[in-house]
């Protein structure tokens, strides 16, 4: 079978392509910001085991992590059009991919906080600080700094997930992708080698990123 590289680096093809891209990054910037602020939030009620709001924290972040995200993004579509709450395709997306990570992120959060030695914490006490501001000032900065290889990784999931809302005809990247590969069957394996290779070069570019943070950090 031949390949059909004319209709993958055709003008209209490239065209749809960064389209897609576009809305890629979109879905993936505001899911990112989202859930990271979600889980800090998440992640320190658990780590503070305050009455009620910790174990709620729990409760979330179990059941959460124990679903397919593709259901989450299912629900956060048709189920809560079905039950009269329609959401739009971008708004759905980014909510369940939102609802997912900040689970995810909140134990990333617990264990960056609970790796800060407990010596540390007990000279805060010593020297007159209270609990909140214990957290505030000596572990959530170290905490934070610890946590970011962790937080990249799951970032960078996020974004390869954004994928997964084509099953609600998100029009991002790989959605478009589809259509032009379902027009012309030979262009398949080059346009999701070229999509292969836009995925790589944004998450590579994020783990480099995350490299640079973690020196700077250190240093």
């Amino acid at each position: 079978m031949p390949v059909d590289l004319q209709h993958t680096f055709a003008p209209a093809t490239l065209r749809s392509l960064m389209e897609g891209l576009l809305v890629t990054l979109e879905v993936a910037a505001s899911a990112i910001v989202l859930s990271f602020v979600f889980g800090i939030i998440l992640g320190i009620l658990r780590y503070t085991k305050l009455p009620v709001l910790s174990q709620l924290a729990v409760l979330y972040i179990e059941v959460m992590r124990n679903l397919p995200l593709l259901l989450i993004i299912f629900f956060g579509y048709f189920g809560l059009r079905d039950m009269g709450i329609e959401l739009p395709v971008t708004m759905a997306a980014i909510t369940g991919l939102t609802v997912f990570t900040s689970a995810l992120i909140a134990e990333i959060v617990r264990s960056g906080l609970n790796s800060v030695e407990k010596g540390q914490i007990e000279a805060a006490r010593a020297q007159g600080f209270t609990y909140s501001q214990t957290l505030w000032y000596i572990i959530l900065p170290q905490g934070l700094k610890r946590m970011i290889p962790p937080l990249v990784s799951q970032f960078i999931t996020l974004v390869k997930d954004t994928s997964l809302a084509v099953v609600i005809s998100l029009e991002e990247i790989m959605h478009n992708a589809q259509i032009v590969y379902n027009k012309y069957v030979n262009a398949t394996i080059p346009l999701l080698i070229l999509v292969a290779f836009i995925y790589f070069t944004i998450n590579y570019s994020l783990s480099r990123v995350s490299r640079y943070l973690e020196k700077r950090l250190a240093g």
